[in-house]
């Protein structure tokens, strides 16, 4: 998903932009293919990281999910965390350098540092871990604003330019908000793995009851704040509206009712993958800005 929200916005919502409206990118299509790998590296080694730390855990909340140390060795693991990251930093060194903007790569090494301490760490803090989850997701959709748009922004571009980072920048606040929610709604679905392991969760100190009536306050965030810009920015363009109204806000909806009656692991589970429908529906709309931004 992580790919595919960047291609988008390269392709979909800032190269058709181009010639109509001045958009100036800095990335050839080698560099951003290698911009996007870079990011995948980094992304699956925080995922085989955590995987590793949580074999304790999973093996109670999701014991048919186990694959450390059940079809991958520990030790192999730990090597392709290694490497992952090593391949990841590394092309984020190499992309700064070919744009000469070195000191945007600090953003990789961050990006894979915050990823292995929320694994070890970061992770048994209440609510922290999952902030830092959020955050890097979003920072994974904002990476392609700033080293597409910011290196080339001069004073003759500058408004455009600000204009499409903006855009970009609502995407990656949208899926900070929504991945909060679901990393809120899997530790309420994962609450006795984490008690076990020890992690400090939500759930595990105020309880499964408390931390979803707490969701189910914040999911109101992110329908009020779509309903809010569909009705500013968008309600002139009618099947845009309709889109967002049917696959973005309705499921919206419906997550914040199952949140307010949510009691069994299943409903949990249930409204985690509807929030990931959401996140995908959501920046699946990349697709209609050359049909906004042109009439």
């Amino acid at each position: 998903m992580i790919a595919l929200v960047q291609y988008l916005i390269k392709y979909a919502l800032l190269l058709p932009f181009t010639q109509t409206h001045g958009v100036v990118t800095t990335l050839s299509h080698f560099n951003f293919f290698l911009l996007v790998l870079a990011t995948i590296c980094i992304a699956a080694g925080g995922y085989i990281i955590n995987d590793i730390q949580d074999i304790e855990s999973d093996s109670i909340n999701k014991p048919h999910k186990v694959i450390i140390n059940k079809h991958i060795n520990e030790n192999i693991a730990t090597a392709l965390f290694v490497i992952l990251n090593i391949i990841g930093v590394g092309l984020g060194y190499y992309i700064a350098s070919r744009i000469g903007k070195s000191n945007l790569f600090p953003i990789f090494f961050v990006a894979s540092a915050l990823l292995y301490m929320y694994s070890t760490f970061l992770k048994h803090i209440v609510l922290v871990g999952n902030i830092i989850v959020a955050l890097v997701v979003s920072l994974s959709i904002l990476l392609v604003g700033i080293f597409e748009l910011l290196p080339v922004m001069t004073v003759d571009n500058r408004s455009i330019q600000i204009l499409f980072f903006s855009i970009i920048r609502d995407y990656a606040i949208f899926a900070f908000i929504i991945n909060l929610i679901r990393e809120m709604v899997k530790d309420i679905e994962d609450i006795d793995g984490d008690y076990k392991a020890g992690t400090k969760s939500l759930p595990v100190i105020a309880g499964r009851a408390r931390a979803t009536k707490i969701t189910f306050v914040l999911s109101l965030i992110p329908l009020f704040t779509v309903t809010y810009y569909v009705i500013t920015y968008l309600f002139k363009q009618l099947a845009v509206v309709g889109y967002f109204l049917i696959v973005v806000i309705a499921p919206l909806i419906y997550i914040s009712i199952k949140l307010f009656s949510a009691t069994q692991k299943s409903d949990y589970k249930h409204i985690s993958l509807i929030l990931k429908l959401v996140m995908l529906t959501g920046m699946l709309s990349i697709l209609l800005y050359n049909f906004i931004l042109l009439k």
